[in-house]
């Protein structure tokens, strides 16, 4: 039915049930970063089914999901043991509150899991709804742990350009990613600090890797000489920055920052809300792939492979024991669902089957098959560059590969390139110029293959296009 004042939409799919999907979408649902404009005239894609690295939509059409849902489908979708642990647990004990004194069996055994395989001494855990309250949660304990240690004026915090940490008020307001601020929110920015991304396609002029890792220590050490590093508390950074382009840094950047880190008594947060949980081809990349010992390590994703909602903060023994030195303190901090037992269920079979499958030996061979494949297209006249690592990569469209010149916004081109792909049974995501991929852990050579070709040929389809409507390219 509709209400008085609401617009029917003219939909036109393969059945009315799919139809009348969309119609209720179109007319309720205020989806995370809306565009209004668009969603008015054309609505959402309405997906009903998905199994392995495939899902259909409400019109039967099937896709090669190689955005993995969001980061996130790592062991891939319709897996019958998940399904069955998750019911279990349900018909167990359905929910049991974490605050204070209580627990239940499947957070306990989860802290457990999660602090056995984090790096270091990182055997604390605190269990949170997902990512962005991960984040939230770690910046409090920076204050926290900076108060406990005598210094509460330590407040401040630093992260870096085209960072995306969360959608809460604070975990956004730590990041800064291209197009995220809008005039018409408002964000915390007295003690937030952001210095320049790793990018080292982007470096200044001039710079080979080397030189811009230098450039980039030099600009930290320089801002906290400028706050004053009687002021900054902690650092938040992804080891690679994922939604803000798959920005790889230079080498020996993260361990380089984790020793400035050190030297200033500042909390090394590393956001691995993404990289965890086997998408570079380790449990956490912090230590494996990039040779740093964080403080704490924030956790979502691929901790349950998106089958529940559920993320993780671990933090350090150290820290613990400095916030519980004065045995009358309280960390007043947590969520309703923190620890949710279902979804704790959900994570310890997802760990079990990543385990029991080599799933981290997948990645290391087939994501740097698919990595090569991808690497590839670098030939074509509208890519700028290729990067990532295993199952994490970005392609970045340019107007002029020489100069690197992007096209204008107007275009839309990842977005082209996604609506093409789409059209042949592939989803890649589009952000601006770029087109990322995080594709289920699952994926075979096979796979890979049709990801890469598909790809390749809508990029191809888009830059004719862009000729025939007169875009120089090159």
């Amino acid at each position: 039915m509709t209400k008085p004042g609401m617009t029917p939409m003219t939909r036109t799919g393969t059945n009315d049930a799919a139809d009348a999907l969309w119609q209720m979408d179109h007319d309720h649902a205020l989806h995370p970063w809306t565009n209004f404009g668009p969603f008015e005239d054309k609505g959402s894609m309405v997906i009903t089914r998905g199994q392995g690295c495939h899902i259909w939509d409400a019109n039967g059409a099937k896709f090669f999901d190689a955005v993995g849902g969001m980061w996130c489908t790592n062991i891939g979708l319709g897996r019958r043991e998940m399904a069955d642990a998750i019911a279990e647990q349900a018909m167990t004990l359905g929910f049991s509150n974490t605050f204070v004194d209580q627990t239940n069996a499947p957070a306990a055994r989860l802290a457990a899991k999660l602090a056995s395989l984090a790096p270091g001494d990182l055997n604390r855990v605190h269990l949170t709804t997902g990512g962005s309250t991960a984040v939230d949660t770690a910046y409090r304990m920076v204050h926290f742990y900076q108060s406990c240690m005598g210094r509460p004026e330590k407040t401040h915090v630093i992260s870096r350009e085209r960072s995306y940490h969360g959608s809460t008020y604070i975990s956004q307001s730590i990041g800064k990613r291209n197009g995220d601020r809008v005039p018409q929110f408002r964000y915390k920015e007295e003690g937030i600090h952001h210095i320049s991304s790793p990018d080292p396609y982007r470096a200044p002029d001039g710079m080979d890797a080397a030189a811009f890792c230098d450039f980039l220590i030099a600009e930290f050490e320089a801002k906290i000489a400028e706050v004053g590093s009687e002021r900054i508390g902690g650092f938040f950074a992804e080891p690679i920055q994922a939604s803000g382009g798959v920005i790889v840094p230079p080498e020996g950047y993260l361990k380089r920052m984790a020793e400035v880190c050190r030297k200033h008594d500042i909390l090394f947060i590393a956001d691995e809300v993404v990289t965890a949980f086997g998408r570079i081809g380790h449990w956490f990349a912090s230590w494996d792939e990039f040779g740093f010992q964080p403080d704490i390590i924030t956790c979502a994703k691929g901790l349950t492979s998106g089958y529940i909602p559920l993320g993780a903060m671990i933090f350090s023994d150290r820290i613990w024991q400095a916030m519980a030195q004065d045995g009358d303190r309280w960390f007043t901090s947590g969520f309703t669902y923190s620890g949710h037992p279902v979804a704790s269920a959900a994570a310890l079979k997802n760990i079990e089957i990543i385990e029991r499958e080599d799933i981290l030996g997948n990645v290391a061979t087939t994501g740097q098959y698919f990595e090569d494949r991808l690497r590839q297209l670098a030939h074509l006249p509208l890519v700028g560059e290729v990067r990532g690592r295993k199952f994490m990569i970005c392609v970045e469209n340019v107007a002029d590969k020489s100069t690197k010149r992007l096209l204008p916004e107007a275009l839309d081109v990842g977005r082209r390139v996604t609506e093409t792909c789409e059209a042949a049974g592939l989803i890649v995501r589009p952000l601006g110029h770029l087109n990322v991929m995080s594709p289920p852990l699952t994926m075979t050579r096979s796979d890979v293959d049709f990801v890469a070709e598909t790809l390749e040929k809508a990029i191809v389809k888009v830059t004719d296009d862009l000729v025939r409507d007169g875009v120089r390219i090159g």
